[in-house]
Protein backbone atom coordinates (compact mmCIF):
# COMPACT_ATOMS: atom_id res chain seq x y z
CA UNK A 1 0.00 0.00 0.00
CA UNK A 2 1.22 3.15 -1.06
CA UNK A 3 1.31 6.54 0.92
CA UNK A 4 -2.57 8.12 0.85
CA UNK A 5 -3.82 11.16 -0.33
CA UNK A 6 -4.88 13.40 2.72
CA UNK A 7 -8.15 15.61 1.66
CA UNK A 8 -8.87 18.79 2.56
CA UNK A 9 -10.58 20.18 5.23
CA UNK A 10 -14.27 20.66 4.75
CA UNK A 11 -17.37 22.02 6.60
CA UNK A 12 -16.90 24.62 9.32
CA UNK A 13 -13.20 23.85 9.78
CA UNK A 14 -13.06 25.00 6.48
CA UNK A 15 -14.60 28.74 6.88
CA UNK A 16 -13.43 32.25 7.16
CA UNK A 17 -13.35 33.17 10.89
CA UNK A 18 -17.18 34.52 11.83
CA UNK A 19 -19.98 34.24 14.19
CA UNK A 20 -21.44 31.74 11.88
CA UNK A 21 -18.23 29.67 12.65
CA UNK A 22 -18.07 29.96 15.89
CA UNK A 23 -21.49 28.67 16.52
CA UNK A 24 -20.78 25.67 14.00
CA UNK A 25 -17.59 24.92 16.57
CA UNK A 26 -19.91 24.39 19.16
CA UNK A 27 -21.57 21.73 17.09
CA UNK A 28 -18.39 19.78 17.15
CA UNK A 29 -18.51 19.31 20.90
CA UNK A 30 -19.67 15.53 21.24
CA UNK A 31 -17.39 12.60 22.60
CA UNK A 32 -15.36 15.00 25.13
CA UNK A 33 -19.15 15.67 26.53
CA UNK A 34 -19.39 12.08 27.02
CA UNK A 35 -15.64 11.88 29.13
CA UNK A 36 -16.85 14.85 31.01
CA UNK A 37 -20.41 13.93 32.08
CA UNK A 38 -19.12 10.59 32.95
CA UNK A 39 -16.13 11.92 35.55
CA UNK A 40 -18.43 14.28 37.22
CA UNK A 41 -20.58 11.61 38.84
CA UNK A 42 -19.01 10.39 42.26
CA UNK A 43 -15.88 13.02 41.59
CA UNK A 44 -17.10 16.22 41.46
CA UNK A 45 -20.95 15.55 43.10
CA UNK A 46 -19.37 13.34 46.32
CA UNK A 47 -15.58 13.69 46.63
CA UNK A 48 -14.82 16.95 45.60
CA UNK A 49 -17.79 18.46 47.39
CA UNK A 50 -16.85 16.91 50.59
CA UNK A 51 -12.65 17.78 49.83
CA UNK A 52 -14.11 21.81 49.56
CA UNK A 53 -16.30 20.94 53.16
CA UNK A 54 -13.56 19.95 54.64
CA UNK A 55 -10.35 22.27 53.06
CA UNK A 56 -12.20 25.36 52.20
CA UNK A 57 -11.14 26.94 48.93
CA UNK A 58 -7.15 25.69 49.90
CA UNK A 59 -7.81 22.88 47.19
CA UNK A 60 -9.08 24.36 44.41
CA UNK A 61 -5.45 23.84 42.83
CA UNK A 62 -5.89 20.65 42.91
CA UNK A 63 -9.15 20.83 40.75
CA UNK A 64 -7.46 22.69 38.27
CA UNK A 65 -4.18 20.69 37.68
CA UNK A 66 -6.61 17.39 37.84
CA UNK A 67 -8.72 19.31 34.85
CA UNK A 68 -5.58 20.31 33.03
CA UNK A 69 -4.00 17.14 33.34
CA UNK A 70 -6.24 14.75 32.12
CA UNK A 71 -9.38 16.93 30.76
CA UNK A 72 -6.74 18.72 28.23
CA UNK A 73 -3.57 16.39 27.68
CA UNK A 74 -4.17 13.15 28.54
CA UNK A 75 -7.96 13.29 26.46
CA UNK A 76 -5.81 15.40 23.57
CA UNK A 77 -2.43 12.92 23.12
CA UNK A 78 -4.43 9.47 23.32
CA UNK A 79 -7.48 10.87 21.10
CA UNK A 80 -4.95 12.69 18.62
CA UNK A 81 -3.07 9.41 18.00
CA UNK A 82 -6.06 7.81 16.89
CA UNK A 83 -6.40 10.95 14.76
CA UNK A 84 -3.00 10.84 12.76
CA UNK A 85 -2.64 7.50 12.42
CA UNK A 86 -6.25 6.47 11.66
CA UNK A 87 -5.82 3.25 14.33
CA UNK A 88 -6.82 2.17 17.59
CA UNK A 89 -4.72 2.83 20.04
CA UNK A 90 -4.90 -0.62 21.23
CA UNK A 91 -3.97 -1.99 17.82
CA UNK A 92 -0.28 0.00 18.46
CA UNK A 93 -0.50 -0.43 21.79
CA UNK A 94 -0.25 -4.54 21.96
CA UNK A 95 3.19 -4.81 19.88
CA UNK A 96 4.81 -2.94 23.10
CA UNK A 97 8.42 -5.32 23.92
CA UNK A 98 6.94 -7.68 26.17
CA UNK A 99 4.58 -10.39 25.87
CA UNK A 100 1.69 -9.45 22.97
CA UNK A 101 -0.78 -7.06 24.80
CA UNK A 102 0.35 -7.14 28.35
CA UNK A 103 -0.63 -3.04 28.78
CA UNK A 104 -3.75 -4.33 27.43
CA UNK A 105 -4.54 -7.17 29.76
CA UNK A 106 -3.55 -5.12 32.40
CA UNK A 107 -5.53 -2.22 31.98
CA UNK A 108 -8.46 -4.52 31.48
CA UNK A 109 -7.79 -5.96 34.89
CA UNK A 110 -7.67 -2.90 36.53
CA UNK A 111 -10.98 -1.71 34.98
CA UNK A 112 -12.54 -4.57 35.92
CA UNK A 113 -11.31 -5.00 39.17
CA UNK A 114 -12.09 -1.43 40.25
CA UNK A 115 -15.75 -0.95 38.16
CA UNK A 116 -17.52 -2.16 40.99
CA UNK A 117 -15.97 -1.15 43.90
CA UNK A 118 -16.50 2.67 41.86
CA UNK A 119 -19.90 1.64 41.32
CA UNK A 120 -21.06 1.22 44.70
CA UNK A 121 -19.91 4.48 46.00
CA UNK A 122 -21.64 6.53 42.83
CA UNK A 123 -24.93 4.51 43.45
CA UNK A 124 -25.34 3.89 46.80
CA UNK A 125 -25.69 7.74 48.38
CA UNK A 126 -28.25 8.21 45.63
CA UNK A 127 -29.79 5.25 47.00
CA UNK A 128 -29.89 7.00 50.22
CA UNK A 129 -30.89 10.12 48.69
CA UNK A 130 -33.81 8.40 47.44
CA UNK A 131 -34.61 6.77 50.49
CA UNK A 132 -34.59 10.09 52.25
CA UNK A 133 -37.13 11.86 49.35
CA UNK A 134 -39.58 8.55 49.76
CA UNK A 135 -39.32 7.63 52.76
CA UNK A 136 -43.14 8.28 54.14
CA UNK A 137 -44.62 6.23 51.33
CA UNK A 138 -42.70 2.96 52.26
CA UNK A 139 -43.72 0.10 54.37
CA UNK A 140 -43.07 -0.75 57.88
CA UNK A 141 -42.45 -4.27 57.06
CA UNK A 142 -39.00 -3.60 57.05
CA UNK A 143 -37.85 -1.35 59.69
CA UNK A 144 -34.17 -1.02 58.65
CA UNK A 145 -32.96 2.28 56.70
CA UNK A 146 -29.76 0.82 55.43
CA UNK A 147 -32.11 -2.23 54.15
CA UNK A 148 -34.32 -0.12 52.47
CA UNK A 149 -31.30 1.91 51.02
CA UNK A 150 -29.72 -0.88 49.87
CA UNK A 151 -32.45 -1.78 47.55
CA UNK A 152 -32.91 1.35 46.44
CA UNK A 153 -29.04 1.63 45.38
CA UNK A 154 -29.73 -1.94 43.73
CA UNK A 155 -32.66 -0.92 41.61
CA UNK A 156 -30.80 2.44 40.58
CA UNK A 157 -27.74 0.32 39.08
CA UNK A 158 -29.76 -2.41 37.98
CA UNK A 159 -31.77 0.45 36.30
CA UNK A 160 -29.05 2.17 34.88
CA UNK A 161 -27.59 -0.96 33.01
CA UNK A 162 -31.02 -2.25 31.60
CA UNK A 163 -31.23 1.70 30.07
CA UNK A 164 -26.98 2.13 29.40
CA UNK A 165 -27.04 -1.78 27.47
CA UNK A 166 -30.09 -0.52 25.09
CA UNK A 167 -28.72 3.21 24.04
CA UNK A 168 -27.04 3.62 20.92
CA UNK A 169 -23.56 5.46 21.13
CA UNK A 170 -25.32 8.36 18.68
CA UNK A 171 -28.50 8.63 20.99
CA UNK A 172 -25.63 8.28 24.82
CA UNK A 173 -23.72 11.47 23.08
CA UNK A 174 -26.68 13.51 22.87
CA UNK A 175 -28.29 12.54 25.96
CA UNK A 176 -24.62 13.30 27.40
CA UNK A 177 -25.12 16.96 25.62
CA UNK A 178 -28.16 17.63 26.83
CA UNK A 179 -26.67 16.67 30.94
CA UNK A 180 -23.43 18.97 30.46
CA UNK A 181 -25.68 21.46 29.43
CA UNK A 182 -27.62 20.78 32.77
CA UNK A 183 -24.74 20.56 34.98
CA UNK A 184 -23.41 23.74 33.61
CA UNK A 185 -26.22 25.78 33.91
CA UNK A 186 -27.38 23.90 37.60
CA UNK A 187 -24.15 24.63 39.08
CA UNK A 188 -23.39 27.50 38.07
CA UNK A 189 -26.68 28.96 39.13
CA UNK A 190 -26.03 27.07 42.30
CA UNK A 191 -22.60 28.70 42.71
CA UNK A 192 -23.96 32.74 42.11
CA UNK A 193 -26.85 32.01 44.84
CA UNK A 194 -24.18 31.19 47.42
CA UNK A 195 -21.74 34.00 46.52
CA UNK A 196 -18.26 32.60 46.93
CA UNK A 197 -15.33 34.36 48.33
CA UNK A 198 -13.80 35.20 44.81
CA UNK A 199 -10.40 36.39 46.51
CA UNK A 200 -10.12 32.94 48.29
CA UNK A 201 -11.03 31.23 45.35
CA UNK A 202 -8.76 32.96 43.32
CA UNK A 203 -6.01 32.38 46.00
CA UNK A 204 -6.77 28.91 46.05
CA UNK A 205 -6.91 27.99 42.58
CA UNK A 206 -3.42 29.21 41.81
CA UNK A 207 -1.26 27.77 45.63
CA UNK A 208 -0.30 25.27 43.64
CA UNK A 209 1.16 22.42 46.07
CA UNK A 210 -0.46 24.01 49.29
CA UNK A 211 -2.13 21.55 51.31
CA UNK A 212 -4.14 23.05 53.85
CA UNK A 213 -4.63 21.18 57.08
CA UNK A 214 -7.88 19.69 58.08
CA UNK A 215 -9.57 20.53 60.41
CA UNK A 216 -10.39 18.43 64.11
CA UNK A 217 -13.93 18.22 62.65
CA UNK A 218 -13.12 16.35 59.80
CA UNK A 219 -13.36 12.65 59.78
CA UNK A 220 -10.50 11.07 61.47
CA UNK A 221 -9.48 8.97 58.12
CA UNK A 222 -8.67 12.25 56.25
CA UNK A 223 -6.59 13.58 59.52
CA UNK A 224 -4.80 10.38 59.56
CA UNK A 225 -4.09 10.09 55.95
CA UNK A 226 -4.49 13.59 54.44
CA UNK A 227 -2.15 12.99 51.32
CA UNK A 228 -4.11 9.94 50.36
CA UNK A 229 -7.40 12.12 50.72
CA UNK A 230 -5.77 14.48 48.60
CA UNK A 231 -4.08 12.16 45.85
CA UNK A 232 -7.86 10.19 45.69
CA UNK A 233 -9.81 13.74 45.35
CA UNK A 234 -6.93 14.20 42.52
CA UNK A 235 -8.00 10.93 40.79
CA UNK A 236 -11.77 11.28 40.86
CA UNK A 237 -11.63 14.21 39.09
CA UNK A 238 -11.73 13.34 35.37
CA UNK A 239 -12.55 9.45 35.66
CA UNK A 240 -11.19 6.97 34.89
CA UNK A 241 -8.69 5.31 32.19
CA UNK A 242 -11.14 3.58 29.94
CA UNK A 243 -12.87 7.16 29.27
CA UNK A 244 -10.00 7.87 27.65
CA UNK A 245 -9.28 4.79 25.90
CA UNK A 246 -12.55 5.10 24.55
CA UNK A 247 -12.44 9.00 23.35
CA UNK A 248 -9.81 7.53 21.28
CA UNK A 249 -12.10 4.95 19.35
CA UNK A 250 -15.26 7.41 19.52
CA UNK A 251 -13.16 9.44 17.25
CA UNK A 252 -13.42 6.76 14.79
CA UNK A 253 -16.99 7.08 15.08
CA UNK A 254 -17.15 10.38 14.33
CA UNK A 255 -14.53 10.31 11.11
CA UNK A 256 -12.07 13.17 12.78
CA UNK A 257 -8.39 13.25 11.69
CA UNK A 258 -7.37 10.25 9.20
CA UNK A 259 -9.94 8.33 10.83
CA UNK A 260 -12.35 10.03 7.58
CA UNK A 261 -10.49 8.86 4.97
CA UNK A 262 -12.34 6.86 2.06
CA UNK A 263 -9.75 4.17 2.72
CA UNK A 264 -9.44 3.94 6.41
CA UNK A 265 -10.51 0.00 6.63
CA UNK A 266 -7.22 -0.64 4.13
CA UNK A 267 -5.19 1.94 6.07
CA UNK A 268 -6.14 0.12 9.71
CA UNK A 269 -5.18 -2.99 8.31
CA UNK A 270 -2.03 -1.79 7.03
CA UNK A 271 -1.02 -0.49 10.07
CA UNK A 272 -2.11 -3.58 12.51
CA UNK A 273 -0.04 -5.43 9.99
CA UNK A 274 3.09 -3.26 10.11
CA UNK A 275 4.93 -1.45 12.64
CA UNK A 276 5.41 1.72 10.13
CA UNK A 277 3.53 4.31 8.96
CA UNK A 278 4.36 4.38 5.48
CA UNK A 279 0.95 4.75 4.79
CA UNK A 280 1.53 8.53 5.85
CA UNK A 281 2.58 10.95 3.42
CA UNK A 282 6.65 11.94 3.15
CA UNK A 283 5.27 15.27 2.35
CA UNK A 284 5.18 18.38 4.65
CA UNK A 285 1.79 20.02 3.06
CA UNK A 286 0.05 16.81 3.18
CA UNK A 287 0.98 16.63 7.12
CA UNK A 288 -0.03 20.39 6.88
CA UNK A 289 -3.67 18.99 5.57
CA UNK A 290 -3.90 15.92 7.97
CA UNK A 291 -2.73 18.15 10.76
CA UNK A 292 -5.63 21.06 10.11
CA UNK A 293 -8.25 17.92 10.29
CA UNK A 294 -7.95 17.33 13.60
CA UNK A 295 -9.00 20.73 14.48
CA UNK A 296 -12.15 19.23 15.57
CA UNK A 297 -10.13 17.51 17.98
CA UNK A 298 -8.99 19.87 19.53
CA UNK A 299 -12.26 21.86 20.04
CA UNK A 300 -13.92 19.19 20.91
CA UNK A 301 -10.88 18.80 24.19
CA UNK A 302 -11.54 22.17 24.96
CA UNK A 303 -14.69 22.21 25.43
CA UNK A 304 -14.74 19.35 27.62
CA UNK A 305 -11.85 20.70 29.62
CA UNK A 306 -13.75 24.08 30.19
CA UNK A 307 -17.04 22.17 30.89
CA UNK A 308 -15.20 19.59 33.35
CA UNK A 309 -13.49 22.46 35.66
CA UNK A 310 -16.31 24.54 35.61
CA UNK A 311 -18.79 22.01 37.15
CA UNK A 312 -15.93 20.38 39.68
CA UNK A 313 -14.28 23.93 40.68
CA UNK A 314 -18.65 24.56 41.05
CA UNK A 315 -19.26 21.68 43.25
CA UNK A 316 -16.07 22.71 45.61
CA UNK A 317 -17.18 26.41 45.82
CA UNK A 318 -20.11 25.31 47.21
CA UNK A 319 -18.24 22.88 49.06
CA UNK A 320 -15.81 25.84 50.80
CA UNK A 321 -18.82 28.46 50.59
CA UNK A 322 -21.57 27.01 52.31
CA UNK A 323 -20.55 23.67 53.90
CA UNK A 324 -17.29 24.48 55.21
CA UNK A 325 -18.67 27.20 57.89
CA UNK A 326 -21.01 24.26 59.42
CA UNK A 327 -17.80 22.36 60.66
CA UNK A 328 -19.79 19.19 59.42
CA UNK A 329 -17.85 15.74 58.38
CA UNK A 330 -19.87 15.10 55.80
CA UNK A 331 -18.70 11.26 55.81
CA UNK A 332 -20.51 8.33 54.73
CA UNK A 333 -23.43 7.32 52.76
CA UNK A 334 -25.47 9.82 53.43
CA UNK A 335 -23.57 12.59 51.89
CA UNK A 336 -26.27 14.09 49.32
CA UNK A 337 -29.12 13.85 51.97
CA UNK A 338 -27.04 16.31 54.20
CA UNK A 339 -26.09 18.45 51.55
CA UNK A 340 -29.72 18.38 50.62
CA UNK A 341 -30.99 19.65 54.38
CA UNK A 342 -28.38 22.63 53.80
CA UNK A 343 -29.37 23.80 50.45
CA UNK A 344 -32.71 23.76 51.44
CA UNK A 345 -32.44 25.96 54.33
CA UNK A 346 -29.92 28.50 52.50
CA UNK A 347 -32.79 28.59 49.98
CA UNK A 348 -35.81 26.58 48.66
CA UNK A 349 -34.29 27.07 45.02
CA UNK A 350 -31.29 25.55 45.79
CA UNK A 351 -32.42 21.83 46.66
CA UNK A 352 -34.24 21.73 43.70
CA UNK A 353 -31.24 22.21 41.33
CA UNK A 354 -29.54 20.18 43.73
CA UNK A 355 -31.26 17.56 43.07
CA UNK A 356 -31.32 18.06 39.22
CA UNK A 357 -28.05 18.37 38.87
CA UNK A 358 -26.97 15.37 41.15
CA UNK A 359 -29.36 13.21 39.43
CA UNK A 360 -28.14 13.95 36.17
CA UNK A 361 -24.36 14.00 36.99
CA UNK A 362 -25.06 10.35 38.82
CA UNK A 363 -27.60 8.75 36.46
CA UNK A 364 -25.62 10.09 32.98
CA UNK A 365 -22.09 8.24 34.71
CA UNK A 366 -23.57 5.07 35.31
CA UNK A 367 -25.28 5.06 32.13
CA UNK A 368 -22.30 5.47 29.88
CA UNK A 369 -20.08 3.48 31.18
CA UNK A 370 -21.42 0.28 29.58
CA UNK A 371 -20.98 2.01 26.30
CA UNK A 372 -17.23 2.71 27.53
CA UNK A 373 -16.16 -0.80 29.10
CA UNK A 374 -17.06 -2.62 25.81
CA UNK A 375 -16.06 -0.52 23.35
CA UNK A 376 -12.49 -0.49 24.88
CA UNK A 377 -12.92 -4.44 25.56
CA UNK A 378 -13.75 -4.86 22.08
CA UNK A 379 -10.60 -3.07 20.84
CA UNK A 380 -8.26 -4.49 23.12
CA UNK A 381 -9.75 -8.08 23.03
CA UNK A 382 -9.59 -7.79 19.01
CA UNK A 383 -6.06 -5.79 18.76
CA UNK A 384 -4.42 -9.42 21.29
CA UNK A 385 -6.78 -12.38 19.86
CA UNK A 386 -7.27 -10.86 16.13
CA UNK A 387 -8.49 -14.37 15.03
CA UNK A 388 -12.05 -14.30 17.42
CA UNK A 389 -14.95 -12.76 17.18
CA UNK A 390 -15.43 -10.31 19.41
CA UNK A 391 -19.03 -9.07 19.59
CA UNK A 392 -19.92 -5.82 20.93
CA UNK A 393 -23.16 -6.15 21.98
CA UNK A 394 -22.18 -9.62 23.82
CA UNK A 395 -19.72 -8.13 25.51
CA UNK A 396 -21.63 -4.92 26.81
CA UNK A 397 -24.47 -7.68 28.38
CA UNK A 398 -22.09 -9.92 29.98
CA UNK A 399 -19.41 -7.02 31.12
CA UNK A 400 -22.69 -5.29 33.01
CA UNK A 401 -23.84 -8.53 33.94
CA UNK A 402 -20.58 -9.46 36.02
CA UNK A 403 -20.16 -5.91 37.72
CA UNK A 404 -24.12 -5.80 38.53
CA UNK A 405 -23.14 -8.88 40.38
CA UNK A 406 -20.27 -7.97 42.28
CA UNK A 407 -21.48 -4.33 42.86
CA UNK A 408 -25.03 -5.46 44.66
CA UNK A 409 -22.56 -8.21 46.65
CA UNK A 410 -20.52 -4.74 47.72
CA UNK A 411 -23.46 -2.81 48.49
CA UNK A 412 -25.26 -5.31 50.98
CA UNK A 413 -21.83 -6.21 52.56
CA UNK A 414 -22.11 -2.04 53.46
CA UNK A 415 -18.40 -2.30 53.09
CA UNK A 416 -16.90 1.50 54.33
CA UNK A 417 -17.53 4.63 51.50
CA UNK A 418 -13.91 5.55 51.90
CA UNK A 419 -12.04 2.39 51.12
CA UNK A 420 -13.97 1.43 48.27
CA UNK A 421 -12.95 4.92 46.74
CA UNK A 422 -9.36 4.74 47.43
CA UNK A 423 -8.71 1.78 46.22
CA UNK A 424 -11.06 2.21 42.92
CA UNK A 425 -8.64 5.97 43.04
CA UNK A 426 -5.55 4.59 42.75
CA UNK A 427 -5.99 1.55 40.69
CA UNK A 428 -8.41 3.11 37.81
CA UNK A 429 -7.79 6.87 37.76
CA UNK A 430 -3.98 7.55 39.28
CA UNK A 431 -1.67 4.38 38.66
CA UNK A 432 -4.09 3.15 35.22
CA UNK A 433 -3.84 6.57 34.11
CA UNK A 434 -0.69 7.63 34.41
CA UNK A 435 0.38 4.14 32.51
CA UNK A 436 -1.82 4.96 29.61
CA UNK A 437 -0.37 9.00 29.38
CA UNK A 438 3.27 7.48 29.03
CA UNK A 439 2.04 5.38 26.45
CA UNK A 440 0.63 8.10 24.36
CA UNK A 441 3.74 9.91 24.91
CA UNK A 442 5.55 6.76 23.51
CA UNK A 443 3.19 6.39 20.89
CA UNK A 444 4.07 10.32 20.00
CA UNK A 445 7.36 9.44 19.49
CA UNK A 446 7.00 6.60 17.11
CA UNK A 447 5.10 8.60 14.54
CA UNK A 448 7.09 10.28 12.00
CA UNK A 449 8.98 13.85 12.98
CA UNK A 450 6.61 15.65 10.96
CA UNK A 451 3.56 14.24 12.43
CA UNK A 452 4.57 14.25 16.17
CA UNK A 453 2.78 17.28 18.29
CA UNK A 454 4.08 20.29 18.82
CA UNK A 455 7.16 21.00 21.32
CA UNK A 456 4.98 22.66 23.80
CA UNK A 457 1.76 20.50 23.74
CA UNK A 458 4.88 17.55 24.55
CA UNK A 459 6.24 19.88 27.53
CA UNK A 460 2.82 19.66 29.36
CA UNK A 461 2.38 15.93 28.08
CA UNK A 462 5.97 14.95 29.61
CA UNK A 463 4.91 16.99 32.54
CA UNK A 464 1.46 15.17 32.75
CA UNK A 465 3.30 11.97 32.86
CA UNK A 466 5.68 13.08 35.80
CA UNK A 467 2.11 14.74 37.94
CA UNK A 468 0.42 11.53 37.17
CA UNK A 469 3.31 8.95 38.43
CA UNK A 470 3.57 11.45 41.12
CA UNK A 471 0.25 11.14 42.36
CA UNK A 472 -0.08 7.39 41.89
CA UNK A 473 2.99 6.77 43.83
CA UNK A 474 1.45 9.12 46.39
CA UNK A 475 -2.27 7.34 46.43
CA UNK A 476 -0.66 3.93 46.51
CA UNK A 477 2.39 4.62 49.23
CA UNK A 478 -0.77 6.37 51.45
CA UNK A 479 -3.14 3.25 50.44
CA UNK A 480 -1.03 0.85 51.54
CA UNK A 481 0.39 2.03 54.73
CA UNK A 482 -3.66 2.76 55.43
CA UNK A 483 -4.26 -1.07 54.68
CA UNK A 484 -1.33 -2.47 56.31
CA UNK A 485 -0.60 -0.10 59.27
Amino acid sequence: MSSVDIPEAKGVFAQPWSLKKAIGLLAVFGPAAIVASVSIGAGETIVVVRMGAWAGYGLLWLVLLSCVVKGVFVTYLVGRYTAISGEYIGHRLVRLPGPRGWLLIALILFEMFGAPLAWVPIAKPCGDLLHFLFRDSLTDMFDSEIFWENLFTTAFIAMAMWFGLRLSFERLEKQQLVICGILVTGTVMGTMLVRPDLVKTLIGSLSFGDMPAFPSWAPQDAIDHPMLTMATTFGYVGGSVFAYIAYSNWIGLHGWGLTGHRDIEAIRKRAFESDSYDYLPDDIEQAGKLRRLTASLRWDVGLGAVVLFVVSAAFMLSGAAVLYPLESRFEGWGLLTEQAHVWRNIHPTLVWIYYVCIIAALWGTLQALPEIYARVMQEFLQAIWPDRDWNYDRLKRRICLYIFTVAVIIIWLNIPFDILIQIAGFIMANFAIALIMAAAVYLNFKLPPMYRTNGLVLTGAILSVAILAAFAAISGWGLAAKLLG
